[in-house]
């Protein structure tokens, strides 16, 4: 379908998705995404146990049976180019790896849209939202940290309620910015919030998403019959066999704009989103943390509705999909009546290949059904060997290969994408294919000078080399639109190049003679003043020129590290000691304290009374057994201590004398322990 067969109600409705980046298990960028998603890829990695114990796992933990040493894991996700967003190396440091990595990926999405990132149209939102993190919870309970830059510091550089904001600051973006959270639907629910403030006018531009870091470590899990993860460390979205889902991570970043907008102002338009609606469960279902039937198949049929279409329009269905055998169940079920009266309609879940994101789970969803349209692919869901029985009788048949999507003479290719999160909140976006864009003779009367900047030499060199390859290509974009995509959507760096080419051909040849350190010998007045770190105010292009995609910036920054809560590999050796509180030792009394005392050498696994001489930290303890402490002395004893008092450099022995007197006097600041609780509950 070309704009010009579009009815005019479909694009007053109508959402165009302009851009995207994301990074993914196995995938540090959509080309290898797309590659491995294609190839029916599972990028679950299996760790060895001297991996585990070198990341800091528990030798305890890994000798247990029921242990799975598997995860969809992001690598690199503690790397950050600080500089380039204005943050010292302290600061970034301190910064969540989510927020880190969420910036960058907020960056390319907007490159790939042909914008300059820090020069975005004006009235951009920011719709997004993260998970709960380990460097997060480490960060607020660390008592160095908080001395040297403060505690509000602190919890505005790890908080996720501060994902948006940094965004919009960092990018100088105006229009709304709210960080969304919806569990496990979150990034799906956020693009269905951007989606409706264009349509409503809020903001004329906007990036949706999200990500999904719990720890940058290598670590596993621990399988419990009737839980959610998985037994062997795969996931089997809809098959008989399905047990469980493994956890993963993961970020991904779409930009959107209205489809009039977008067609008007030359974007390089990559979907087209028709229809989103979102419902709640309620209490319609057997449990808080379970799904329910009625509401996700009304959120997929409000959606349609939206869309102007009926379901049955529909060629395929990306899931949820967990890999639980309740879970697949109930979206099944669902699903199936809401496409009733279709046939064949294809169904998938990318958390076969990648493991649940949590809240980058539907970023992660949608942009997988968006490079199926754009490839005209549909791709398999991966470790399927019997489907379940329940799709024999539904319109939905699971994809299980790598097959084309075929066109149809009435209808474009349509998709629905659905995501659900724990608490009951569903999501289901109706995806079309782009309309097409049109091939342009070449405009360029002349040869045009191509601009390149980057940080480092190294990193000019590699933009160089993926600009050459993307200009080699069958479909390369017309140089003048790579010409004025290079010049005004693109941030000027200090390390530069250029070259002058007439053809993509010549460019690309250029373009890897400078990746080799080879500079051409023609020059050109504008590049030359490029070079120098110059303003250039560049000439007019011949023709009507319009933004292309183009390979993005690539990101090198140097490790920050995260913060963790596991104690350190490597104990002091201690002295034998007795296995329990000697009653006749002089530190603690019989009655209260002696209870107390006791509470606290179980829970930092102490060899008995005389290490109660040493502090907390001294005797191993951490902001996470510091929270399990303080909610066993509240549950137990009913003594509210705020866990600024794990913190402080006295030895157990007063800090247990201090808890007897809280109890007798009734005082306690629990503010603290809340807000830690919370994030023990949501982790």
């Amino acid at each position: 379908m070309t704009i010009e067969e579009a009815a005019p109600h479909d694009l007053e409705s109508a959402v165009a998705v302009i851009g995207m980046s994301g990074r993914f298990p196995g995938a540090p960028d959509l080309d290898t995404y797309w590659a491995n998603l294609r190839d029916g890829v599972c990028s679950l990695t299996t760790f060895t146990e001297k991996e585990l114990l070198a990341d800091g796992a528990d030798a305890a933990e890994l000798s247990n049976p029921a242990y799975v040493s598997a995860q969809g894991r992001l690598p690199d996700a503690d790397r950050f180019e600080a500089d380039l967003f204005g943050f010292n190396r302290t600061e970034a440091a301190a910064l969540d790896p989510q927020h880190r990595v969420l910036l960058e990926t907020a960056w390319s999405a907007l490159e790939d849209a042909g914008y300059a990132p820090l020069a975005a149209p004006s009235r951009t939102g920011v719709y997004v939202g993260g998970s709960p993190t380990e460097h997060a919870l480490a960060a607020g309970t660390d008592p160095a940290l908080a001395a040297s830059i403060g505690a509000l510091q602190v919890r505005i550089l790890t908080d996720r309620e501060f994902l948006a904001p940094w965004i919009s600051y960092r990018l100088g973006l105006d229009g709304p910015s709210m960080t969304v959270q919806t569990a496990c639907s979150t990034s799906l629910t956020a693009v269905h919030l951007a989606v409706q403030a264009l349509l409503l006018g809020e903001c004329d531009t906007a990036l949706a998403g999200g990500v999904a870091i719990g720890s940058v470590r290598k670590q596993g899990y621990v399988h419990y019959q009737g839980g959610i993860f998985s037994p062997d460390g795969r996931c089997r979205p809809f098959d008989e066999k399905a047990a469980g889902t493994v956890p993963g991570s993961g970020v991904g970043v779409l930009v959107l704009r209205r489809l009039q907008d977008a067609l008007a102002d030359g974007d390089p338009v990559r979907a087209v989103i028709r229809g989103t609606a979102v419902t709640n469960d309620g209490a319609g279902k057997v449990g808080f943390t379970a799904p329910g039937v009625d509401q996700q198949s009304a959120a997929i049929t409000e959606a349609w509705a939206a869309a102007g279409l009926e379901p049955t329009a529909a060629q395929y269905v990306e899931a949820h999909g967990t890999g639980t055998e309740l879970g697949d169940r109930i979206e099944l079920e669902a699903a199936s009546a809401a496409f009733a009266g279709g046939a064949g309609i294809g169904l998938g879940s990318v958390k076969s290949n990648i493991g649940h994101a949590d809240a980058a789970a539907g970023a992660a969803a949608l942009i997988k059904t968006i490079l199926m349209l754009e490839h005209a692919t549909l791709v398999p869901t991966v470790d399927v060997t019997s489907p379940a029985a329940a799709l024999r009788e539904s319109p939905l048949r699971l994809v299980t290969e790598a097959e084309e999507w075929p066109s149809r003479a009435d209808l474009p290719r349509l998709a629905g994408v659905t995501s659900v999160g724990i608490g009951g909140t569903n999501v289901h976006v109706v995806v079309q294919e782009a309309p097409e864009r049109r091939t342009r003779v070449s405009t360029a009367a002349h040869p045009v000078v191509l601009p390149l900047s980057a940080h480092t030499e190294s990193q000019l060199a590699t933009l160089a080399d993926r600009l050459a390859t993307r200009l080699r290509e069958p479909d390369a974009p017309d140089l003048a639109d790579v010409a004025h995509t290079l010049r005004t959507g693109r941030v000027g760096m200090p390390v530069r190049a250029y070259v002058v080419a007439g053809t993509a051909a010549e460019a690309a040849d250029q373009l890897t003679a400078s990746a080799g350190g080879r500079r051409d010998t023609t020059t050109d007045p504008d590049g030359e003043a490029w070079l120098r770190g110059e303003e250039v105010t560049w000439p007019v292009l011949d023709g009507a020129v319009r933004r292309v995609q183009l390979p993005t910036y690539p990101f090198a920054g140097e490790s920050y590290g995260a913060l963790t809560l596991r104690r350190p590999v490597a104990q002091e050796p201690q002295e034998p000691q007795d296995a329990a509180p000697d009653a006749t030792a002089s530190t603690p009394g019989d009655g209260l304290e002696a209870t107390v005392s006791a509470l606290v050498i179980e829970a930092l696994d102490l060899n008995g009374a005389a290490d109660l001489a040493r502090t907390y930290f001294e005797a191993g303890g951490d902001s996470l057994t510091a929270v399990h402490l303080a909610g066993r002395l509240r549950d137990e004893l009913d003594i509210d201590v705020p866990i600024q008092l794990f913190l402080e450099p006295i030895t157990l022995k007063d800090m247990t004398m201090r808890i007897c007197e809280m109890k007798q006097s009734g005082a306690a600041d629990g503010a603290l322990d809340a807000l830690l609780s919370e994030f023990e509950a949501e982790s």
